[in-house]
């Protein structure tokens, strides 16, 4: 047992070396070395590592490559901790985006400006900004907990810029005629009351999807927006918690959504109703995927356009948008909106009133014409 410099007895394991203190332990016939500034932080430092060996978790640091750590990063400090469709997502966007570029580079090689080639490289490939960002988002919170748990000196995302943000596309909605023009050719489609229902609540695609007869509350008159539908190759569908926490809201039930909520349920004949089957769903009640609705839009919309009618593409986050901008036209208050579409702020819906359509502010400048 060793002596510190005052001649006091160390703890077994631990040696003062000039300021600080090491501690030294073998595992399996290897032996191992940590530091610390105090006795206390060198024990505590020693625990922490055989806890890490004894569980299987300890990865040595000369080999430690981006992918191994980011799995290790996944199971010990994300699992459980984040919502299923975040987690899911992280590893889709890490096996999609950065795996094949930087996940075999050590860890403690990578630099700032490796970071820095691999967002250019991205926007030269004609990845989204909002992509890169979720890319940049991953990569700073693994390596931030490399560099608390000492495996790095620091964190080479932060030494790195992102991409300029572009100008904002503006966030299109249908015209009242384009909407009138959709519904009408959408009249024959099996998902005529799913685009009903979003032109009438704004719900989000995953919502939607993912509703229930028993979302449906007779009783209080609200429609029950609690889960989102999505699906992960290799897991199927599952179901995530809406997008925010204001995500998971009522929404007024009103007497034209109980009807063609109620021919929905009645739409396809089935001859046992499950409770656990979606509202909208396909011919053998199984659930919607986002591209077959995105499918099913574009197939209306080339019908629109083989008539000779001039109409964009549109996605189903179109229809919520159109719901919004129908909204402000009547005259919805901000606020009731906000709580209608589930978002976090207020400064997210107030965005989408300055977003109106061209002829919604002519006529508002219409109407004040008489005042000079």
């Amino acid at each position: 047992m060793a002596n510190d410099k005052r001649g006091r007895k160390l703890p077994k394991g631990i040696r003062q070396r000039y300021d600080s203190f090491e501690g030294r332990f073998q595992y399996q016939g290897k032996q191992y070395l940590v530091h610390g500034d105090t006795i206390t932080e060198a024990q505590k430092a020693m625990n922490e590592l055989r806890y890490k060996l004894e569980h299987g978790i300890f990865v040595e640091k000369k080999n430690l490559t981006l992918s191994e750590w980011f799995a290790t990063w996944m199971e010990q400090y994300k699992k459980n901790r984040v919502k299923a469709g975040t987690y899911y997502n992280y590893l889709k966007y890490f096996d999609s985006m950065i795996k094949d570029r930087l996940g075999n580079q050590k860890i403690a090689n990578i630099r700032g400006e490796h970071i820095q080639k691999f967002y250019n490289d991205l926007e030269k490939k004609g990845y989204a900004l909002s992509s890169i960002k979720i890319v940049s988002a991953i990569l700073n919170g693994c390596m931030q907990q490399a560099m608390r748990n000492g495996l790095i000196e620091r964190n080479p995302v932060r030494l790195a810029e992102l991409p300029r943000q572009k100008e904002k596309a503006t966030k299109q909605a249908m015209t009242k005629e384009q909407q009138a023009l959709f519904m009408e050719y959408a009249k024959d489609s099996y998902l005529y009351n799913l685009f009903a229902v979003m032109l009438r609540t704004g719900m989000r695609n995953g919502e939607i999807r993912g509703l229930k007869p028993s979302d449906v509350d007779k009783k209080k008159y609200v429609i029950h927006v609690q889960r989102t539908l999505k699906y992960l190759e290799g897991r199927g569908y599952f179901e995530d918690t809406p997008k925010t926490r204001t995500s998971k809201r009522d929404i007024p039930l009103t007497a034209d959504l109980e009807a063609l909520l109620d021919a929905q349920r009645n739409y396809w004949g089935f001859k046992v109703e499950r409770l656990d089957r979606y509202l909208f769903c396909n011919e053998k009640g199984e659930p919607l995927s986002r591209d077959r609705v995105q499918a099913e839009i574009d197939r209306i919309v080339n019908h629109i356009r083989a008539d000779g009618h001039d109409f964009p593409r549109i996605t189903p986050h179109i229809f919520r948008h159109t719901f919004a901008t129908r909204a402000i036209e009547a005259g919805m208050p901000p606020q009731v909106l906000k709580t209608i579409m589930g978002h976090s702020s207020l400064a997210m819906t107030m965005d989408l009133y300055s977003h109106v359509l061209p002829d919604t502010k002519a006529a508002e400048m219409e109407k004040i014409a008489g005042a000079f």
